[in-house]
Order: structure tokens, then C-alpha cells, then sequence
């Protein structure tokens, strides 16, 4: 029987199948943030249960609020970081080591095709890039999972995604992403795997893959996912070159992780990106979606650059490179927040920090703090801001704000003008 890659993952992971259309799932990894876990440890505490599957398998770091902005924050990181010391975790990263999390632990070579991830963060679909099957959880099955090593899933449906064409100069992954949301709505992939294919996807690298697996969620999917490639086994080469003799013999290996070709969906939808123009977010949700071009003119207080959407090299060099030689409209902040230490070193050593700076954009050290309205960056009530993040709810970067989701292109570019304007302007 033809079978997608999820439906794969889930054969290969099998432990129980307790109820009809629910599979126990063995877990290759479970990571840990300072937000959602402490309310699973001291759970576990009060039961009895504070022991871990496997110290090696569990990967942790405060992220969200780092460093801690107030005293609720600073008890939450420490109940993490006394969990870990605990319990063993040597991959626990804090203050000086810390960076988002979906970005960090994929830097660290943590995902790799094939595997099963949970973490009590919805945005764990991003792992997906790497041909995983990643999802976000809640408290009891986090607890489980750092318990037991095992997770419990419905049936694997599937949605799947043909992306064909070539993206014009100045369309980056964000478009194609908050294109594709807009499609289907953001119900329109609940409870399914959305599989990314196509020449679109082939022709993107890791971190552009991460960007479009990063968002399915929004659509409601519980994990988006790619096929693993070459691409893929060059980004993990120094994490796997001592269990393959070569890179071909790993992508043979890989390469089991993909659907086969008669395999069922719930829908596939083709579709020919060639005439996608670069978009932003208009109202509240990751759906209500135009073209930059029918936005612009709409002016801005504050532009965003960063978090575990758009916070790697690959976008701070896109932005730095339209900044280069500009300055913030006036009356506009911006902030850059490379979302890892390796990246934040690199942008620093590429110079694109000076650029930054020198444009007049504040540089935070990583965090995810100001996409969801905790520090580094919170609106005030009616500000509006350009940002590269994934999430545009009413208040979600502060009471009474609005954000309009866009590319770190158009970002970089709105920061300039002081309204949402496009990229290609300042090319």
C-alpha cells in the first residue's frame, strides 16, 4: 500500500494503537522552552514523575524571555534551568548560549529526515524542513513525552502542496507562505500534515524551507514538512559524516522519507507561483492577505526584523542589503534580533550589524520576546508595525497593536520609506 512520508514516520515510530485512528508514537526528541515546560515539571514534581526518558533526547533553552525582564519570568527560566541540571541535560542552553529554539536546536544538527519531535511550541512544524514529523503539544502530552519518550497522534491525513514556476526577483519563502495560507484559510489544513513540494521548494535552501514549514500551523496543519534532498545532507554534513561514508550514501538513506507517488491526499493542490508578487498580512489573521503593492502608503511605527521565521543569516543578509546605505523614515524604531549567537557572529562579522546600526535599527541579542508582546520590542495601543514574525493577532505584539506579517525584503524596505512599501524600490 502507497503511503506518505507522515504515514511512514508513524509506521516506523510505532509503539500502540489503544483507540481507533490514535497512534502511540516512540519520540526521537523532545525540546523544552522556559514558557510552556515549568508548568509540565512542576506537575511532574507534584506526581511523583521528576525523572526524564532520556537526558540525551531532551533539548532545552530559555528563549522566549531572555534575559528575564521581570520576576515572573526570571522563576520561570530558573525552574527550567534546575530541571535541567537535575535531570542530566547536557544540551541546555541559557543566557550566552540561548537562541530561538527553532532555530537553534536545527543549528545544533538536533532534526534529522525521518525523525518524530515534540515541543509544547506550536511553531515545532518548522522541524518539518528536514523531512521530520514535528508538532506542537500541550501540557499532558509534554509531560508524557519528557516522561516516556511517547506521544499520541490522530491518523496522519495529508494536504500536499506542487509548487511550480520561478519566483520573480524580490518574492521571497514569507510571500510563498502567507500566499499559500491564504489559499486555504487558516482552518484549512486542520489536523493534517501540509507537505511542501515542487520546483519551488527544490530550488529553496534549509533556512527558506524552515520559513514555509515554520507557518503551516497557521493554516492549522500540525506539522509542515519537505522532502529531504542533497540540500539536507549538505545543512547536517558535520552532524552525520561519521555514520555515512559519504553524502550520497546519506541522501540514499534520507531518501526513504518521502511519500510515494500514488500515495492518498486529502486535497493536492498545484499551483504556478511565477507571477507571485511579494505580500504582507492586512487585518488580524495569517489569512487576510494582499499584495505589498495594494498596501502601500499604509505608515508604520515600528519594522521587526527576526524570530524563528525570519531571524536567520540567509534574512538579515536580504535586509542588510536594501539598507545598506539608508536611514529609518522618521518616527519609525526598528529592531533586528538575529535569532541565534552563531547567526548574531556572523551578521557581526559580515558587517551587516554596522549596516544595521547605521540605518538606525536597534540590535537585541536573540530572543523571542517581541513577537509575542513580552519585552524587546512590545507596542503601544494603536501602533502598527512591519514584521517578519508569524503571528498577526489582535494584540499579539501588544495590547491594541497591529502587525502586518511581510519578508524581511519588504521589511527592510518599509523601514525606510515609513510606510509598507516594496522591496524592489531600493534595489
Amino acid at each position: 500500500m502507497s503511503k506518505t512520508i507522515a504515514q511512514k514516520i508513524f509506521e516506523a515510530h510505532l509503539v500502540d494503537t489503544p483507540f481507533a485512528n490514535t497512534y502511540v508514537l516512540k519520540l526521537d526528541r523532545v525540546f523544552c522552552h522556559e514558557i510552556t515546560t515549568p508548568v509540565a515539571i512542576n506537575d511532574l514534581v507534584e506526581r511523583g514523575k521528576d525523572k526524564v526518558f532520556d537526558s540525551t533526547k531532551i533539548k532545552a533553552v530559555i528563549d522566549h524571555v531572555t534575559p528575564a525582564k521581570d520576576s515572573k519570568t526570571a522563576a520561570q527560566g530558573k525552574i527550567l534551568r534546575d530541571w535541567a541540571r537535575r535531570q542530566n541535560i547536557k544540551d541546555f542552553f541559557d543566557i550566552g548560549s540561548n537562541g530561538v529554539c527553532h532555530a537553534l536546536f536545527p543549528e545544533k544538527g538536533y532534526v534529522r529526515p525521518g525523525f518524530t519531535v515534540i515541543m509544547g511550541d506550536s511553531h515545532t512544524c518548522t522541524h518539518g524542513a528536514f523531512g521530520a514529523f514535528a508538532a506542537g503539544v500541550g501540557t499532558t502530552d509534554l509531560e508524557v513525552g519528557i516522561l516516556k519518550g511517547v506521544c499520541s497522534f490522530r491518523e496522519p491525513k495529508s494536504i500536499k502542496f506542487v509548487l511550480n514556476g520561478k519566483l520573480k526577483d524580490g518574492v521571497y519563502a514569507k510571500d510563498v507562505i502567507l500566499f499559500l495560507i491564504a489559499k486555504i484559510g487558516v482552518n484549512g489544513a486542520t489536523n493534517c500534515v501540509v507537505e511542501f513540494t515542487g520546483p519551488v521548494i527544490d530550488n529553496f535552501g534549509m533556512e527558506e524551507r524552515m520559513t514555509v514549514c515554520n507557518m503551516a500551523v497557521e493554516a492549522g496543519g500540525t506539522s509542515g514538512i519537505c522532502y529531504p534532498d542533497m540540500k539536507t545532507v549538505d545543512y547536517l554534513w558535520e552532524f552525520i559524516k561519521d555514520e555515512y561514508k559519504t553524502k550520497e550514501n546519506a541522501l540514499k538513506d534520507y531518501s526513504k522519507w518521502t511519500s510515494d507517488p500514488d500515495a492518498a491526499y486529502e486535497k493536492v493542490i498545484t499551483l504556478d507561483l511565477s507571477d507571485l508578487e511579494p505580500v504582507c498580512t492586512s487585518g488580524y489573521k495569517p489569512d487576510q492577505v494582499k499584495k505589498v503593492a495594494e498596501m502601500e502608503g499604509t505608515k508604520v511605527n515600528q519594522v521587526y526584523i527576526g524570530s524563528c521565521t525570519n531571524g536567520r543569516i540567509s534574512d538579515l543578509r536580504i535586509a542588510a542589503g536594501i539598507l545598506k546605505g539608508h536611514h529609518l523614515a522618521d518616527g519609525v524604531r526598528g529592531i533586528v534580533s538575529p535569532a541565534t549567537p552563531k547567526i548574531y557572529k556572523m551578521a557581526l562579522d559580515e558587517g551587516l550589524l554596522d549596516i544595521f546600526m547605521d540605518s538606525g535599527f536597534c540590535v537585541t541579542n536573540p530572543t523571542c520576546g517581541a513577537c509575542l508582546g513580552m519585552s524587546n520590542g512590545v507596542l503601544a495601543e494603536g501602533e502598527v508595525c512591519a514584521s517578519t514574525t508569524n503571528r498577526n493577532f489582535n494584540g499579539r505584539m501588544g495590547k491594541g497593536g497591529m502587525v502586518h506579517l511581510m519578508s524581511p525584503a519588504t521589511a527592510a524596505a518599509t523601514a525606510i520609506a515609513g510606510t509598507i512599501t516594496n522591496s524592489p524600490l531600493y534595489k
